[in-house]
């Protein structure tokens, strides 16, 4: 694996990326410029890095559990943010705001000419998500702070019990510094729901009816075997410089906190939400609820990073719905498979290859996971030059969460501590077996995890943009893992393996279904069952349903890579390298789609002239 680091490597992705129309202004010829713009814009240069890196620096410190996720400052300051839980009050959101709309001031004060290139994807990256942070905040009151798939209630559970660090002594007591807030943060969300409810912002049933369950699951066990309790006496277990007696002090700690403070604020939550249960009903789409179509445009909007409309987005889904089924069709066939619809043949086929014999199979599907993301490491040499140093696990989602989980990554720690993680729902009693493979690439590699961790480990960009304090959302993200699953059937790994292609297509099948029932229950009125009877499952729905418009993300990502790369292929014949395409999508960070196609387009440019 070459070392990102390395200088010719730094060199080569640099050249990558001329973006001179990011902001609407040609870059001025150095050569002809006079000493003295030299100098001024060298100092416009420094001053906005400068103003850059504070800015980024205090949008952090705004959010501890974000500092603490990046590992983004060092020392005192690193290890008093580590101690904080990120507050939930309406005067956190409202400095939040503030800061956002100051920070667009500060952007439009800087000339467009006087920045380099880099400067220039750091402003655009930098402007999209605060002008997002701006434009959604109307909007909060529609999501329900306590949803099933992101609430507070799991949130937090599973930010103390994975992501905040025990290395040493002085993390355990940081972790129960941070155990001390958890009930204040639940009050404080608990009086959100509440002003929310008051104004008739009020989920449908069964999204309250999932929550209500994570709530009593959380409540069932004692104190002493509460998940808060139990991952720090797991986690502490191998800490060298903390003696067992301050071990065991430690854990009669988190269990009185959680008994007298944490369980309690749940108890409060679980009474609020039996108090809004008669209140709920069964229409599924936001666009039930007060100025609910205009939330949705704006979901739309922030998750595809474009203006595409509800109604665009819809025709795109059954145009790539009948493309993908026709392909689809033709391999189902060859395995005799000729009778019945797309959904029904594919559960044949799936029952084909569900484990059999006594004992728990999850032990085993999880092991084939982790041997499927070796294989893919192997399979990637070839395609990429930029591969991450991070290494990945594969993971079985918690108790807690994996009742309404999908499968997801999450990123590795900065300072080495933690791998990337793919996480997988091993729910049962069946097992989608088909598609553990494309499921394996779009999670780790080469999708999630060579784009995020890479991106992480970038030194050639400002560390607000490898840390993705500021990014270019979920279209990029989610556009790439899924860009992904297609480069692994366009390379022919599934050579061999017609059920594994077919579990590859049924895969984006359902990203292609995705838009037509995302935008059937936020558009055009669905029911949670209407969007079953389409074909996607009822967890998968009601995702949908706590969460509009990011199901969105991944097929209008992936249609528009693999436009760009197309695109490239073309004007560039025999010069474009697919690696070296590859590089740039992955060596820029996290940037909207509309700043990717500018890169895209120079990349092009400077290509052509080599």
């Amino acid at each position: 694996m070459p070392a990102i680091r390395s200088r010719s490597l730094r060199a080569t992705v640099a050249a990558l990326f001329i973006p001179a129309v990011l902001v609407g202004a040609v870059l001025p010829s150095t050569a002809l410029a006079a000493p003295s713009a030299a100098v001024a814009a060298v100092k416009a240069n420094k001053a906005f890095d400068l103003w850059a890196d504070r800015f980024a620096e205090e949008w952090v410190r705004m959010n501890p559990q974000l500092a603490t996720m990046t590992q983004y400052f060092s020392g005192a300051e690193q290890a008093k943010l580590d101690r904080e839980l990120t507050p939930l009050t309406q005067a956190q959101r409202q400095k939040v705001l503030a800061l956002a709309k100051s920070g667009l001031a500060r952007l439009d004060k800087f000339k467009p000419a006087a920045l380099d290139d880099s400067q220039k994807i750091s402003a655009a990256v930098m402007r999209w998500s605060l002008q997002n942070v701006v434009a959604n905040e109307p909007f909060e009151d529609h999501h329900f702070i306590f949803s099933q798939f992101s609430g507070v209630q799991v949130g937090l559970v599973n930010f103390m019990t994975t992501t905040h660090p025990l290395r040493n002594a002085a993390d355990v007591d940081s972790y129960l510094a941070r155990l001390e807030q958890v009930g204040t943060r639940m009050d404080e969300a608990l009086g959100r729901a509440r002003g929310a409810a008051a104004k008739e912002f009020i989920p449908p049933r069964f999204i309250l009816e999932r929550a209500q369950f994570q709530v009593d699951h959380f409540l069932k066990p004692e104190a002493a075997q509460n998940v808060l309790v139990t991952t720090l006496q797991q986690r502490s277990a191998e800490l060298k410089d903390l003696s067992p007696e301050a071990r065991a002090a430690a854990v009669a700690r988190a269990t009185r906190i959680v008994e007298d403070k944490i369980r309690p604020s749940y108890a409060r939550v679980k009474e609020f939400m039996a108090g809004i249960h008669p209140r709920t009903g069964d229409v599924a789409g936001i666009s039930r609820l007060p100025n609910g179509s205009a939330a949705y445009a704006r979901a739309i909007e922030n998750f595809t990073s474009t203006k595409l409309s509800a109604e665009q987005i819809h025709e795109i889904g059954l145009r790539e719905v009948a493309r993908i089924e026709g392909e689809m069709d033709k391999h189902l066939r060859s395995l005799g498979l000729a009778e019945g619809n797309i959904e029904t043949r594919m559960k044949q086929l799936d029952a084909r290859f569900q484990p059999k014999g006594e004992g728990d199979p999850r032990p085993a599907i999880l092991a084939s996971y982790a041997d499927m993301v070796r294989d893919a490491e192997k399979r990637s040499a070839s395609l990429f030059n930029l591969k991450p140093r991070a290494p990945v696990d594969v993971r079985r989602e918690p108790p807690l969460t994996e009742p309404s989980a999908a499968a997801h990554y999450s990123l590795p720690a900065p300072d080495g501590s933690r791998p990337g993680i793919f996480w997988v729902p091993l729910r049962g009693p069946s097992f989608d077996m088909i598609r553990m493979r494309s499921l394996s690439y779009h999670e780790a590699v080469p999708g999630h995890h060579f784009q995020l961790a890479i991106q992480q480990e970038l030194t050639g960009i400002p560390k607000f943009r490898s840390q993705r304090i500021f990014s270019g959302g979920s279209a990029h993200a989610e556009g790439w893992a899924l860009y992904t699953e297609r480069l692994a059937v366009e390379q022919n790994w599934y050579e061999g393996d017609v059920p594994g292609l077919l579990g590859a297509l049924g895969s984006e099948l359902f990203r292609a279904r995705r838009l037509v029932v995302d935008t059937g229950l936020h558009s055009k009125g669905w029911t949670r069952q209407q969007a079953i009877d389409y074909g996607i499952g009822a967890q998968e729905v009601e995702r949908y349903v706590a969460w509009p418009g990011q199901a969105n993300a991944y097929m209008i990502g992936m249609l528009r890579i693999i436009d760009l790369r197309e695109k490239s292929r073309q004007e560039l014949g025999e010069k474009f390298s697919l690696p070296a395409f590859h590089d740039l999508v992955l060596g820029a960070g996290s940037v909207p789609l509309d700043v990717l196609g500018e890169l895209v387009d120079q990349w092009i440019a400077r290509q052509k002239k080599a």
